[in-house]
C-alpha cells in the first residue's frame, strides 16, 4: 500500500486514497475512485439498469466485479415479482455476471458469506444499508440507480472525501445488551442526520470484543445516522471470519486510523453502562431504554432482516425463548440460508419453532415491505433497522425496534420489557 507516511490519515481517507490512485486525500476534496466491487439486488439492479444500458448502447465494464443477489421480491408470489426475477436472472446470464446468488439470503449478509469483501476495498451497493461492508474495513456505501449505471459502465465514481466521526466504546457490553442497542442509542443521541455524509468509525475495547456479525450490525445501521459509511478497522476477528468464508489473501496491517489523524468529532461511551434500547414509532431516533416502555402491548414479534436475523441474532432470541412459549404471533425470517441451516443443525432453530415461531423465507421480507405486509392497528416489535410509518405494512400500525433479545422477550410476555429479566 503506497502512501505518504508523513500525512496522518483516517481509515476512510486511506481507502479512498488507494482507490483514487493517490498517496493521500483531504476531507472536502472531490476525487474519482476506481470501484473494486459493485453489489445490487433484484430491486435496485437489472430491472432499473437494463433499460438505461440499452438506451445508451453500453455494456458492463467488468462482470467479475459485480455481485448480484435476489432478496427483495421473494417469495415471488405475484406476477410482478416473478417478472422481476426473470429480468434479474436473464440479465445475469446475458451480462456474464458469475457472482449471482439467487434466493439464498439478504445481500448484506450473503456478500461477506461468499468472501467478496476485504479490508481496504472500495465498494458501492445499490441499497442504503450497504455500509455493512465497513465492518470488514472496506469503504462501502449505498448509491442510487443512476449512479450505479455510471459505475457499471465505467467502473468509477466520484465522491467528496468525508470527515470521520470516531465513536469510541470502552469497557464491555453487559449480558443481554447488543450492537443493536448501541445503534438505537446512537440514533437517539445524534438523530437521523447526526453524521450526514460523514464516515463513522467505531473503536475501543467494546468493539474489539464483538463477534463479526455484531460488527456488521454497527456498520449497517450507520445509515440510520445519515453517514455515508461505517467503518471498523480489521483485526484477528475479521481475519478469522474472512478465512472461514474462503478468502485466503487478507491484509489487515495498515488499515486503521493513524494517531493524530484529523477527526471531525470524537465521542466516548461506556459500554458497561448501556442498557437495552427500544425505538418507538416511527423513527429509530425515538430510542430510549426498554424499561421506559415497560408494559406496552405488542401483537406481533418479528425477528428478521440484516440487522436482526443473522446466526448470532437467532442465538440471542433462542436464549430467551428456550423452554418458553410465545404469547403472541412470533415470526422468524433468517437472514441467510447458510445461517438458517447452521441454526437448524445446532438446535437454535428448533428452540424458536418449539416456542411457536413461524418460519418465513430468507429474504428482506416485511422489513422492506415485500412478501408480507402487516395489517392496520397492530403493535409490532421488530429487530429490523427502520420503523418508518408504513414500511412494514399498513401505516395505521405501530412498529417498535429492539434487539433480538428484546423482541423475543416481548414475544413471551406480550408486552415490552427489559429482556435481561428473562436471561437470569
Amino acid at each position: 500500500m503506497s502512501r505518504n507516511l508523513t500525512v496522518r490519515q483516517t481509515l476512510a481517507q486511506k481507502i479512498i486514497a488507494r482507490a483514487a490512485g493517490r498517496d493521500a486525500v483531504a476531507p472536502g476534496e472531490i476525487v474519482t475512485c476506481k470501484v473494486d466491487l459493485a453489489m445490487f439486488h433484484d430491486s435496485s439492479g437489472p430491472r432499473r439498469l437494463q433499460p438505461m444500458l440499452e438506451r445508451l448502447g453500453a455494456t458492463v465494464w467488468d462482470p467479475e466485479r459485480i455481485v448480484l443477489i435476489t432478496d427483495h421480491f421473494l417469495p415471488a408470489e405475484d406476477e410482478e415479482s416473478r417478472a422481476i426475477q426473470r429480468v434479474t436472472r436473464d440479465w445475469a446470464r446475458a451480462s456474464g455476471v458469475k457472482n449471482f446468488y439467487d434466493g439464498i439470503g439478504i445481500c448484506h449478509v450473503v456478500l461477506p458469506e461468499k468472501g467478496h469483501l476485504r479490508p481496504g476495498m472500495f465498494a458501492v451497493g445499490g441499497d442504503s444499508h450497504s455500509p455493512t461492508g465497513g465492518a470488514f474495513g472496506a469503504y462501502m456505501f449505498g448509491i442510487g440507480a443512476t449512479e450505479m449505471l455510471g459505475v457499471v459502465v465505467t467502473g468509477e465514481i466520484w465522491l467528496r472525501v468525508p470527515e470521520t466521526i470516531l465513536l469510541h466504546w470502552r469497557g464491555r457490553l453487559p449480558d443481554g445488551v447488543t450492537a443493536k442497542d448501541m445503534m438505537l442509542f446512537l440514533a437517539g443521541r445524534f438523530g437521523l442526520d447526526g453524521a450526514q455524509y460523514q464516515a463513522v468509525e467505531f473503536g475501543g475495547a467494546a468493539i474489539a470484543a464483538l463477534a463479526m456479525q455484531e460488527r456488521m450490525t454497527l456498520a449497517n445501521m450507520c445509515a440510520e445516522l445519515g453517514a455515508q459509511t461505517g467503518l471498523i478497522a480489521p483485526d484477528e476477528v475479521t481475519l478469522t471470519y474472512l478465512r472461514s468464508a474462503g478468502v485466503r489473501e487478507v491484509e489487515i496491517d495498515g488499515w486503521s486510523t493513524d494517531l493524530e489523524a484529523p477527526l471531525r468529532e470524537r465521542h466516548d461511551f461506556d459500554a458497561a453502562a448501556l442498557v437495552p434500547q427500544v425505538a418507538a414509532p416511527h423513527s429509530p431516533a425515538n430510542a430510549r431504554p426498554a424499561s421506559d416502555f415497560e408494559g406496552t402491548r405488542v401483537d406481533v414479534a418479528y425477528i428478521g432482516a440484516c440487522t436482526g436475523a443473522k446466526l448470532e441474532d437467532l442465538r440471542m432470541a433462542a436464549r430467551v425463548l428456550k423452554g418458553r412459549k410465545a404469547a403472541i404471533e412470533l415470526i422468524v425470517a433468517p437472514a441467510s440460508l447458510k445461517d438458517q441451516e447452521t441454526a437448524r443443525a445446532e438446535g437454535t432453530l428448533g428452540v424458536l419453532e418449539a416456542a411457536g415461531a413461524k418460519l418465513f423465507a430468507t429474504a428482506c421480507g416485511a422489513c422492506a415491505g415485500y412478501g408480507y405486509r402487516f395489517g392496520p392497528n397492530l403493535n409490532i416489535i421488530s429487530s429490523i433497522a427502520r420503523n418508518f410509518k408504513g414500511r412494514m405494512g399498513d401505516p395505521a400500525s405501530n412498529v417498535y425496534l429492539g434487539s433480538p433479545y428484546t423482541v423475543a422477550a416481548a414475544a413471551v410476555r406480550g408486552t415490552i420489557s427489559d429482556p435481561r429479566e428473562l436471561l437470569a
